[in-house]
C-alpha cells in the first residue's frame, strides 16, 4: 500500500486536472496506448478501447459514463502509466488481460453534463440500450467476456459516512443481481475485493469510506453485469475537504485500483473479507457544501432565526467552467453538516434579491449585526 501512495506522484499524469476533462484533454494519452475506435458518440465523437497485457485474468474497466464524473478519468490515466512503466505493472501485465472504455460519453464530457448529447443517462440504459454509447459498452462486454469489472464514478459532495459524520471521500458497491439483495458467487467476490481495498486504505483515511446503496436497478450497467454473474465493482471518487478539483480523490482511487488489482492477482478472495465490507458505513446524504446557523430573517413582519445551505453548481458557461453556490435550502437545514459552516450569531441576512434567502439564487448576499457588515460572494465571506 505504502509503495503505490509513494510512487504516485511518478505516475500522475500531470496534464490533467481539475473538473472539466474532454476527450480533447485525454485523446493523445489513450492513443499512446495504442488505443482503437470501436465507435462514435451521438455528436460522432470517437469512443476508444484499449487493451493490453498477456495474461489469463480478464478484467474490462470503464471510466466517465457520466460525462460531468471525470475524477476517475484521471485516476484511470495514472493507472495506465503505473501499468506500462513500473516493475510491478509489468508483473501485472503478464498475469491480467486488461481492457479499458476510458471515456464513454465524450458529448457529456464536453458539455459537462452527466447525460449524455440526447439527455439520456447512460446508467440508466442497460436494458433500452437506447444509445450508441450504452450499445458499445454492452457490446464489448459481451465480446470481452470480463472475469471482474470495474465500474468508475464520481459521487457528489452531499455525501458522507458515520453517525458523526465525515465525508464520503470514497464509495464502493458490489451491486445486487435482483431484488432481493442476496449474496451469488459473483457478489461475493465483488464484495471481498471491495474488503480487501478498504482493509487497506482505512489506515490511511479512516472514516471517509463509505458503502453506497444496493437497491437493486437493473437499467444500470452494474447491477446488468452482475446479473450476467459478473464480479462488478462500483468505485466512486467523493469530496475530501477543500479539494473541489478532486485531486485528493483522484490520487486515493488510482491506490483503491492497485490495491484492488494486488488483491485479483494474488487471489486475495476470502470470506472473511465480505464481512469486511458488509461493515463499511453506508452513505447518507447529510453534507451541504456551505450551512449558514443562526441567521436573523424579517420574514412576514415576525423574526426568524434559520440555519440555510448552499451548494455549488458546476456547468460550463460560454466555454468556461464555472463553480457556482446557489442557495439550496432556504430554511431547516439544521441537520445538514456544512463542507464550510458560519455561525450568523443572529446577524439579519440582506441581499439583491431580499430580506431572507431564495432557493437557486447565488449565494451573494450580507449579514449584518449592528455596525458590522460581513459580505458573501460565492457562498464564502470576503472580509
Amino acid at each position: 500500500m505504502s509503495a503505490f501512495l509513494n510512487c504516485y506522484e511518478f505516475h500522475k499524469v500531470q496534464s490533467l486536472f481539475g473538473r472539466y476533462i474532454t476527450l480533447q484533454d485525454t485523446e493523445a494519452i489513450w492513443e499512446s496506448y495504442h488505443s482503437v475506435c470501436i465507435g462514435h458518440s451521438v455528436l460522432g465523437k470517437p469512443i476508444y478501447r484499449i487493451r493490453f497485457g498477456t495474461g489469463t485474468k480478464k478484467l474490462l474497466l470503464w471510466s466517465q459514463m457520466h460525462g460531468n464524473e471525470s475524477t476517475t478519468t484521471k485516476a484511470l490515466a495514472d493507472f495506465l502509466h503505473f501499468l506500462h512503466h513500473s516493475e510491478l505493472g509489468a508483473h501485472w501485465l503478464t498475469q491480467f488481460d486488461i481492457c479499458v472504455l476510458p471515456l464513454v460519453n465524450p458529448d457529456g464530457a464536453a458539455l459537462y453534463t452527466r447525460e449524455n448529447a440526447n439527455g439520456i443517462d447512460l446508467n440508466r440504459d442497460a436494458i433500452n440500450l437506447s444509445q450508441p454509447e450504452s450499445q458499445l459498452l454492452m457490446q464489448t462486454c459481451n465480446e470481452f467476456k470480463p472475469e471482474v469489472c470495474f465500474n468508475l464514478h464520481d459521487q457528489r459532495t452531499i455525501y458522507g459516512v458515520g453517525h458523526r459524520p465525515h465525508p464520503a471521500s470514497l464509495s464502493f458497491l458490489a451491486p445486487s443481481f435482483d431484488g432481493t439483495k442476496s449474496y451469488d458467487d459473483a457478489r461475493n467476490k465483488a464484495a471481498s475485493i471491495i474488503g480487501s481495498v478498504y482493509s487497506e486504505l482505512s489506515k490511511y483515511i479512516p472514516n471517509q469510506i463509505g458503502r453506497f446503496d444496493d437497491s437493486f436497478n437493473g437499467n444500470c450497467f452494474g447491477d446488468a453485469f452482475q446479473s450476467k454473474s459478473i464480479p462488478t465493482i462500483l468505485f466512486e471518487a467523493g469530496h475530501f475537504p477543500n479539494d473541489y478539483d478532486r485531486e485528493e480523490s483522484r490520487k486515493w482511487i488510482f491506490v483503491s485500483l492497485c490495491v484492488a488489482l494486488q488483491s485479483l492477482n494474488e487471489n486475495d478472495i476470502v470470506s472473511n473479507k465480505k464481512s469486511i465490507y458488509l461493515d463499511i458505513p453506508q452513505n447518507k446524504v447529510c453534507f451541504f457544501d456551505f450551512v449558514y446557523r443562526n441567521v436573523k430573517i424579517d420574514y412576514d413582519n415576525s423574526i426568524k432565526y434559520i440555519t440555510f445551505a448552499a451548494q455549488f453548481q458546476e456547468s460550463i458557461i460560454e466555454g468556461q467552467f464555472e463553480r457556482i453556490a446557489r442557495i439550496i435550502m432556504d430554511e431547516n437545514a439544521e441537520a445538514f453538516v456544512g463542507h464550510r459552516e458560519f455561525d450568523a450569531e443572529g446577524a439579519s441576512f440582506t441581499s439583491e434579491y431580499g430580506s431572507k434567502p431564495e432557493i437557486d439564487q447565488k449565494a451573494t448576499f450580507e449579514l449584518i449585526k449592528l455596525s458590522q457588515t460581513v459580505k458573501f460572494i460565492n457562498g464564502m465571506p470576503i472580509n
